[in-house]
């Protein structure tokens, strides 16, 4: 084979993928078009059905004439209302008890779980390293101005010494 002939092998094979890249888009064209019309008819009989759900729901809450009603109450003294204590079946307070005492636990469950986990032990170590070293500054603070005050009472107990002599 020449030069010639690899060359228009080349030219047909770039027209072929092309052709058929053409194709393919025409193709993905044609049904993109066609979902878009069938999502177009769908939508216009949504607007329509909700167009009739609103009329129909329109004519259903037009007020009526409401004609006003006077009622007799007394008003001094209401009648006090009394609760009766309601006897609970065996099964009824049983499986009360039990759903309580398993949503208790389950809550309980979840907040040692949360208390636990590796976040809250690490921010917990960190809290506790900060306390540790502000709590050794703060003696250490208080150390030397206690040192301070032993030394300027000693200063002061020898002056005088000094100048009673």
């Amino acid at each position: 084979m020449n030069g010639w002939d690899e060359t228009a092998w080349l030219v047909v094979g770039a027209c072929a993928l092309a052709l058929a890249t053409l194709v393919a888009l025409l193709l993905v064209r044609a049904a993109s078009r066609r979902e878009v019309a069938a999502a177009r008819t769908e939508a216009a009989e949504l607007r329509r059905r909700l167009d009739e759900l609103e009329r129909a729901v329109a004519d259903r809450a037009q007020p009526a004439a409401i004609e006003p009603v006077v009622v007799a109450s007394p008003i001094e003294h209401p009648e006090p209302v009394v609760l009766e204590p309601r006897v609970v079946e065996g099964r009824l307070f049983a499986d009360l008890v039990l759903r309580e005492s398993v949503v208790k636990t389950a809550s309980w469950v979840h907040g040692v779980r949360r208390a636990l986990s590796p976040e809250n032990r690490n921010r917990i170590a960190f809290e506790m390293r900060r306390e540790v070293k502000r709590s050794r500054k703060s003696r250490r603070a208080e150390m030397q101005e206690a040192l301070r005050a032993y030394r300027a009472r000693a200063r002061a107990a020898r002056d005088e010494s000094e100048d009673a002599a």
